[in-house]
Parts: structure tokens; C-alpha cells; sequence
């Protein structure tokens, strides 16, 4: 009998979204539904754990977390990739690191919903509803007819320019390696980069975090924003220099920020963003649907099971 441990189950939903009962029968399944803070929490929970399913970029796996850990044989992420997993040092450890699939869906609404929800301003038009308060205090703005900045035309990023387009946005598209033929497929005008923060009354981020994307959006980009843009980022917190994105919102020279993905997660309590007025904010919650959960968790059961049948499959390393 061998010990499964999934991790990070916030929702408590992880055993009830698949189906566990085949592992359950042979072997020790728990679940943790609170955040281990730091690798000595880690080491302690996980020291007797073979086997461990992660969700994406919630707990790390370091190199100092695979040397404490010398039971641990499976490591099963949700997604297709992990940043969070220092995958040199499983591979120097014996651990295979398997993951799931994911479509992306759920991501490329939530960035729509952020878009909406700043241009029509839905936080302080919700809070003006509660008990007390007053009754259309705001003056919303259309996106019909608006252009919509994608950084990165990936699988995601093509899905939020279709829904755009769907809303009669006119789609312009950037990233360093995209071309002409890549955005005419998607419906997208391909443009330079500081041309799409010229012209965007929306621009939304879906590039993968790499050295080459840290910090893309800089001090220099906000500059060329529009003063009644707005900023979108479901992708990854680092893209954005967080500095100068504070100064643009506190000095009115963009019109609001829509973030689900942050530097350091979770955000911190008393952290700038949490009280600014042109932020909209979500907790990294741009995967957390049923849907998505049932096909990470289902996704999750069939690696583990594949790798005790001696068959292992959708191996990182």
C-alpha cells in the first residue's frame, strides 16, 4: 500500500470531482485543503507520502523540497506545465513528474469578466447596491467596437480574441515569435508591440512567465497606454514590473487593472493592490471551475494509476 497525498485542495473538491475509489481500495488517500506555508511545513506533512498531486503554482517543489523528501517517487501536477517545480532536481532525486491536461477555457471568461467588469464597473456599482447605499454612481464605457490588445495569440490567448471579436472588439495581437498567418487564423491583426500599447483600449496578458516575458510590461509600456486603457493579466504576476504598474493606476495614467495572477501568492494582506481603487482583483482563481477541477483531479487519477501499472504517462521527466 503506498500513500497519495493531494495537496492544496482549497475547495475541498479534489475527491469528490473524480473518481478515487480504484486508488482508494488499495491504497492511502488524504487530501490537504490548507496551504503549507514553507518547505519545513512540507517536509513535515509529506515525509511518508510515495506519491503527490499538486495543483499548478500553488506549492513549490524546490530543489531543497526534493532533497527532504526522500520517500516521494510520483509527483502529479494539473496542467501541462508547473514553473513551480524545479524539475532538474527531480529528475536528480528519481522522482518522475507526470501531468494532466487543461483547456483553458475557464481562464479566457475570466479575462472577458474582468474586461467587463472594469469597463462597467461592477465592484463599485455591486458595493453601491448593499444596504444603504446609492444608485448608479458610475458612467460605463462599451467594448463594441473597441481594439483588444492580445500579448501572447496561444491557445488561450487566441480563445480571449475570439470572444472579443464575438463582442465586435477589433483584435490586435503581439508577441515576439507570432506571425502574419498565425493572427489572420485567429482574427487578429499582428502588430509591434509598442504599437498594440498605442492603440488598445484593452490589453490582455497570455504569455508563458519566461526570462524573456519577466517584466515585458514595463514602466515604458504603461507610458504608451492609452489614459482610458485598461490593463488585463490572467497569465502570470511577473510579467507586469508591479512598481510601475501601481504608479500608472495611482496617477490616473491607465484606467484600471484587472489582475487574477500576482509576484507573490497568495497576495499579501496588506499588500498596495488589495486597496486600489482602479484594481479589480481575483485570487488566481482563473482555472477554479467545476469543469476545469473535474478534468485536473480525473486527469490526476489516470497518471497515478498508469504509473502503478508500470505504464506511465504524460511524463515531464
Amino acid at each position: 500500500m503506498a500513500n497519495i497525498a493531494v495537496l492544496d485542495d482549497y475547495q475541498n473538491a479534489a475527491l469528490r470531482v473524480a473518481d478515487w475509489s480504484g486508488l482508494q481500495a488499495a491504497h492511502k488517500v488524504v487530501a490537504f485543503n490548507h496551504r503549507l506555508a514553507d518547505v519545513d511545513s512540507v517536509v513535515r506533512a509529506l515525509a511518508d507520502f510515495e506519491v503527490i498531486g499538486i495543483m499548478r503554482e500553488r506549492t513549490p517543489f524546490s530543489r531543497g523540497v526534493f532533497e527532504r523528501l526522500p520517500n516521494l517517487k510520483l509527483l502529479v501536477t494539473t496542467g501541462k506545465r508547473n514553473a513551480s517545480i524545479d524539475l532538474e532536481a527531480a529528475k536528480a532525486h528519481n522522482v518522475m513528474v507526470c501531468s494532466t491536461g487543461g483547456s483553458g477555457r475557464a481562464t479566457a471568461e475570466l479575462a472577458i469578466g474582468l474586461m467587463i467588469g472594469l469597463a462597467r464597473h461592477l465592484r463599485e456599482e455591486f458595493q453601491a447596491m448593499r444596504p444603504g447605499g446609492g444608485w448608479q454612481t458610475t458612467l460605463g464605457n462599451d467594448l463594441e467596437g473597441k481594439t483588444l490588445g492580445i500579448i501572447g495569440l496561444g491557445n488561450l490567448g487566441a480563445k480571449v480574441g475570439r470572444i472579443g471579436a464575438a463582442m465586435d472588439m477589433k483584435v490586435i495581437a503581439w508577441s515576439e515569435n507570432l506571425t502574419d498567418e498565425r493572427a489572420k487564423e485567429n482574427g487578429a491583426e499582428r502588430v509591434d508591440k509598442d504599437e498594440l500599447f498605442r492603440r488598445s483600449d484593452v490589453i490582455s496578458i497570455h504569455s508563458v512567465l519566461s526570462p524573456r516575458t519577466r517584466g515585458l510590461v514595463s514602466a515604458r509600456e504603461l507610458a504608451l497606454m492609452k489614459p482610458t486603457a485598461l490593463l488585463i493579466n490572467t497569465s502570470r504576476g511577473p510579467i507586469i514590473d508591479e512598481t510601475a504598474l501601481l504608479n500608472a493606476l495611482r496617477e490616473g495614467r491607465i484606467a484600471g487593472f484587472g489582475g487574477d495572477t500576482f509576484d507573490v501568492e497568495p497576495l499579501p494582506a496588506n499588500h498596495p493592490l488589495r486597496s486600489e481603487p482602479r484594481a479589480l482583483l481575483t485570487p488566481h482563481l482563473g482555472y477554479v471551475t467545476e469543469e476545469t477541477y473535474r478534468q485536473f483531479y480525473g486527469g490526476m487519477v489516470q497518471v497515478i494509476e498508469a504509473w502503478f501499472a508500470g505504464s506511465p504517462i504524460n511524463v515531464q521527466t
